[in-house]
């Protein structure tokens, strides 16, 4: 068990985990999963591991490239829960002004035609922005 603790200690000295990715880089050295949760709920109650922080850090680091359904479905994969993602969601600030700044960095023009437009949109949608927002950026560019 120390040895697991050790490992786990490792890992999270050089970046956050959620509980879930921690717990699949830790199961095959684990002798058990009895064990494995025991260290995983030891780490949890010693504030070394956390599901909020990570996906307060993930958001942070992410949210200038991706819209909000991005950020959500990744942590989803990561094993977060819906309560931690909404509480980490406003930490990277106005879906409707990264959009633009990503919009901006990308394309730097006004579409000249209906087909640039939707590809345009397509970018936009492919990196998890709402249609609402990309509504708002495309129009408020446009005005």
């Amino acid at each position: 068990m120390p040895d697991l603790r050790v490992r786990a200690l490792q890992l999270l000295t050089r970046r956050d985990y959620s509980r879930a990715e921690l717990q699949k880089k830790l199961a095959t050295h684990a002798e058990s999963a009895e064990e494995l949760d025991s260290v995983l709920d030891t780490l949890q109650s010693e504030r070394l591991l956390s599901d909020q922080r990570y996906a307060v850090q993930r958001v942070a680091a992410r949210a200038g490239r991706y819209g909000d359904a991005r950020l959500k479905q990744e942590l989803h994969l990561k094993g977060v829960g819906d309560d931690d993602i909404a509480a980490a969601l406003p930490e990277g600030g106005d879906e409707t002004e990264r959009c633009r700044m990503v919009w901006q960095r990308k394309f730097r023009q006004l579409p000249q035609s209906p087909e640039e437009r939707a590809k345009q949109m397509r970018f936009l949608q492919y990196r998890g922005f709402s249609s609402e927002a990309i509504r708002r950026v495309l129009r408020g560019i446009e005005q």
